[in-house]
């Protein structure tokens, strides 16, 4: 194991003093003073305890010892600076940003926003993460994502971190096309007869979501299903009587298309804003912000995102 406090000025100062002989003629090859270039050899002689230079004569010698690290010094040096110059000659590496996507942009505006910013950064690769609120915060808090874009995270998560809101975003009731309730008259207690998905606890919607069954007088029904996930959720409700509580974003194609539909509620607690999430003090750099601002054109292209 290499001693923790071998560095590589002390190669240098001894390879330099080996070749010249000298300490001054070291000192001055390395532009270094000649009480610094003495310290670094006694640091290493001290480091390998063992005597590296017979002081004896005028010229500097190497003893032994000195002779068996100048071989394997100078043999590392020279392998690391080649190392250095082959990775100088390579093609610039493309640029990586790390983008954590929570499911209510997943589907529709993070998807548009990569292929337009790919047309403008097209040696960046962007690789994509999803998963719950928490868990995407946590990665850009700690520095394994650059960016997280979906809801803005819940109080109190969001502790080192800024967000920039894009638009605010309903949270929807969403149902089959020919569902029981579809287009009718129907009171809150109605909802209890058929099987409900809600956001897991761990979801940013989930308080808004349960404060607004609580406020219809439901109190606090145990779901059929717990999920958030777009290929689950779709999948479940349009084969079936369940009626699925979810941001309007994450199934926008499907109630476009008419392969969902949303049962009509009025109420204010069902939202919230989507945006952007960054690490706070940091500032981007030209391409983060691009992607950024590539965010922000998209979204406000899209105003039906208020669902």
């Amino acid at each position: 194991m290499i001693h923790p406090h071998l560095r590589m000025r002390h190669l240098r100062v001894f390879l330099e003093t080996a070749r010249l002989g000298s300490l001054s003629a070291a000192a001055e090859a390395l532009h270094v003073s000649q009480p610094a270039a003495s310290k670094t050899v006694r640091e290493l002689e001290e480091i390998l305890n063992a005597q590296l230079f017979d002081r004896g004569g005028r010229r500097l010698a190497l003893t032994r010892a000195g002779k068996i690290f100048q071989q394997y010094a100078g043999t590392a040096l020279a392998d690391l600076e080649r190392g250095q110059r082959l990775l100088r000659d390579l093609p610039q590496r493309q640029r990586k940003l790390a983008v954590g996507v929570l499911p209510t942009a997943a589907t529709g505006l993070f998807p548009d926003a990569a292929a337009r910013f790919r047309e403008t950064h097209p040696d960046c690769t962007l690789r994509v993460s999803t998963g719950p609120n928490w868990l995407l915060l946590s990665q850009l808090r700690e520095g394994a994502l650059d960016i997280v874009v979906g809801r803005m995270p819940a109080t109190g998560t969001g502790e080192g971190l800024s967000f920039r809101q894009l638009y605010w975003e309903r949270v929807v009731p969403v149902i089959r096309p020919g569902h029981p309730l579809a287009g009718q008259d129907w009171e809150p207690a109605e909802l209890l007869r058929y099987p409900l998905m809600l956001p897991p606890a761990g979801a940013v919607i989930s308080g808004s979501v349960r404060s607004f069954l609580q406020s219809l007088g439901l109190g606090e029904p145990i779901p059929a299903y717990e999920n958030v996930s777009h290929a689950f959720g779709r999948r479940v409700v349009a084969r079936s009587d369940t009626i699925w509580f979810i941001s309007a974003g994450v199934v926008r194609a499907e109630l476009d298309s008419g392969e969902l539909t949303v049962l009509p509620v009025q109420n204010e607690l069902l939202g919230g804003p989507v945006g952007i999430s960054l690490r706070e003090g940091i500032l981007p750099d030209a391409v983060l912000q691009g992607l950024v601002d590539t965010l922000v054109t998209v979204a406000a292209e899209h105003p039906a995102q208020e669902g």
